[in-house]
């Protein structure tokens, strides 16, 4: 176990935040309750990154529209009866309101109200992980840099074009890595010396030493101008009065002939990009290695299936299909099936993703179109050929032209004048 080489180690996973930026795809649940790749959510890569690595011992932070993260905890990530102990968890925690009615107020005031839990596991250092990437990771190779170094705190690190960089927390390092500055989310980020075009930014990753964390918070806590954000409050200090390091993220290494991989799928067309990418055959991202799995939960579906019909023959090309989905003499390009999704005869569907339980009724024609979960798609609907008849009825993505179909709302028995409700995911 990872506990007697590095102590007690104790992982926070934060799972709290809107996802503004992907709606309408977050609004009804969380952002790292957001599907991806057929089957998985979001969550599942931080989680499977710190399993992997050893980590047994995980809180995960959540709060905005929480419950069907809340459930894919609970059904997917729970250890068994003689593993679950007071080192083997994954526990989803819920804002308390220790500190007043109020949620948390930002990433660095969520720990600070959790740090009872930090005292109760009697950790030494502690992983404070995001849960809004894709991304896979040995986070035990930064522990060992982060205890080589005698760090108060690591920060994961990685190398973006400066264009991207906006986004994130920039950093800058001497030759020993040693951060000597960070700026969050600048206007102009600053360019790596010697490396035109490209700048060093902060993954959202850190291991801080218990002290050293209790003391940070503690301070933000009482700063009264503070938006209590460790990217924008913490760590632009932090440097100035402990020893911090960056870890680059490139010299991460995984077993099975892997690649480390770090994507923020923040907005709908990094969140479409990703997929296409996926789709590939040599993609960056893979799915297929046993030895650095992602793990997620599963359900008796039956298998994905397909079969000619209606004297239409079936075209799958370059596709992932989760369980109980089918494509019936359709033509299915490039594109992403989720659970129970069904594509009936003479449809074509092109760059596109599907939620669960989707259907696209016989004649549609959908192309670089997200369909969330539960959607029925008429038949002979066109969407994805005109963006000016489809911005009437759907929601488009002006940076990316992709059509978005956010989920639709639940249909009770009888009408009341009452709001909207959605029709969230099982």
């Amino acid at each position: 176990m990872i506990y007697g080489k590095h102590g007690r180690v104790l992982a926070i996973v934060l799972a709290g935040g809107k996802g503004e930026r992907l709606m309408p795809l977050t609004k009804y649940r969380a952002k790292p309750a957001v599907p991806f790749a057929a089957k998985y959510r979001i969550v599942d890569f931080a989680l499977s990154n710190l399993v992997n690595s050893g980590l047994f011992s995980i809180y995960i932070l959540v709060q905005f529209k929480s419950q069907s993260l809340n459930e894919h905890i609970e059904r997917g990530w729970q250890f068994g009866g003689a593993l679950r102990d007071r080192d083997h968890f994954v526990t989803a925690v819920p804002a308390q309101m220790w500190r007043g009615e109020h949620w948390y107020q930002g990433t660095c005031d969520a720990v600070f109200q959790n740090l009872h839990l930090v005292t109760l596991f009697d950790a030494d250092h502690i992983c404070i992980f995001a849960a809004d990437h894709i991304y896979k990771m040995d986070v035990e190779q930064m522990l060992d840099y982060h205890m080589e170094k005698k760090a108060d705190v690591t920060v994961a690190a990685n190398v973006v074009p400066k264009s991207e960089a906006w986004q994130f927390g920039c950093i800058h390092t001497d030759d020993t890595g040693k951060i000597i500055d960070f700026v969050e989310k600048p206007k102009d980020p600053p360019e790596i010396p010697g490396r035109p075009g490209y700048t060093y930014v902060s993954m959202g990753n850190y291991i801080f030493e218990r002290e050293v964390l209790e003391e940070a918070v503690l301070d933000d806590a009482q700063d009264e101008k503070s938006s209590h954000d460790f990217g924008r409050n913490v760590l632009p200090i932090l440097h100035e009065k402990y020893t911090v390091y960056a870890y680059d993220f490139s010299t991460n290494v995984l077993p099975g002939k892997d690649k480390p991989y770090w994507k923020d799928v923040g907005t709908i067309k990094a969140y479409w990009d990703a997929h296409m990418d996926l789709c590939q055959l040599n993609s960056d991202m893979t799915l297929y290695n046993p030895r650095w799995p992602i793990r997620t939960v599963s359900f008796a579906d039956p298998p994905t299936y397909s079969y000619p019909e209606g004297g239409q023959m079936c075209s799958i090309i370059g596709t992932l299909r989760a369980e109980g989905s089918r494509v019936l003499g359709a033509v299915v390009h490039r594109s992403v099936m989720s659970r129970n999704t069904i594509i009936k005869t003479g449809a074509i569907v092109e760059d596109s993703i599907l939620g669960q339980g989707v259907e696209i009724a016989e004649g549609c024609r959908i192309r670089k179109t997200i369909v969330d979960a539960h959607n029925k798609i008429p038949p002979n609907t066109v969407i994805g050929y005109d963006l000016e008849e489809d911005r009437k009825k759907y929601h488009v993505d002006e940076e990316s032209g992709v059509v978005v179909i956010g989920m639709p709302v639940m249909q009770l028995r009888k009408n009341f004048d009452m709001p909207i409700i959605p029709l969230l995911e099982r």
